[in-house]
């Protein structure tokens, strides 16, 4: 186990607090909600491809993590494969507590920040929530965006191979942030999510994979294991 970057964190946390406030003195949220709100409704969002991404939802995300699940399985084994074994569980893990537990279980379902399509300002009956201000008694579920979150998910290989391959790595990260921000812009087209929503469920999904990888993935991630399970060498 290595120690979390508490660096990396600390720079997240200030780049996602900084954007936040940006976002509110401006009024970014409603404003670019209201870029796609026509006529009572939200076509924009209904047409392709933003509708078939709404669609596609968490099956990319599954799909990596079943992949982790079936290699951590079968690292046990394999000795080629017996990294796999820490960075299987850590493909799982990602996908449960971040997307799964922090985004959906603990914030959506419990902070009730109206989506755009209830807010008065687009139709609806309940006034707009900053994402900082919980509306506890209400059954909003706008904040973060649990769609962006799967999306942001893929970018789950960028912490396995950023020491090792980091070419590689980067090439994850780029399309875990473009499919997030995919998903984010289908979702904030459907009137279901604000602009602020699409950011912090991007910042949860980062966060827990920097901590979950400080706790599961070794310093140097790919290595060769000897019988007795002692590193001999990288590949």
């Amino acid at each position: 186990m290595k120690s979390v970057n508490w660096l990396e964190v600390i720079v997240v946390l200030l780049f996602l607090a900084v954007t936040t406030v940006l976002i509110a003195h401006t009024g970014a949220d409603v404003w670019v909600s209201s870029q796609f709100y026509k006529s009572g409704g939200w076509p924009v969002g209904e047409r392709f491809p933003w509708k078939l991404l709404y669609h596609l939802d968490r099956y990319p995300a599954l799909v990596v993590a079943i992949f982790g699940l079936c290699a951590a399985c079968y690292g046990s084994f394999k000795q080629q494969w017996r990294p796999w074994r820490r960075q299987g569980i850590f493909l799982v893990l990602l996908l449960a507590l971040g997307p799964g537990l922090m985004v959906n279980a603990v914030f959506k379902d419990h902070w009730g920040r109206p989506r755009p399509r209830d807010v008065i300002n687009f139709g609806g009956t309940t006034q707009f929530y900053q994402p900082w201000q919980p509306d506890l008694t209400g059954t909003g579920r706008s904040f973060p965006c649990g769609h962006a979150s799967a999306a942001f998910y893929l970018m789950a290989p960028f912490f396995i191979y950023r020491r090792t391959k980091p070419v590689l790595a980067r090439r994850w990260l780029a399309g875990g942030l473009i499919f997030g921000l995919l998903m984010g812009y289908a979702r904030i087209a459907q009137g279901g999510h604000f602009l602020s929503d699409v950011l912090w469920a991007w910042g949860m999904v980062y966060l827990t994979a920097i901590v979950l990888a400080a706790l599961l993935l070794p310093h140097r991630e790919n290595v060769v294991y000897s019988n007795n399970s002692e590193e001999v060498q990288e590949i």
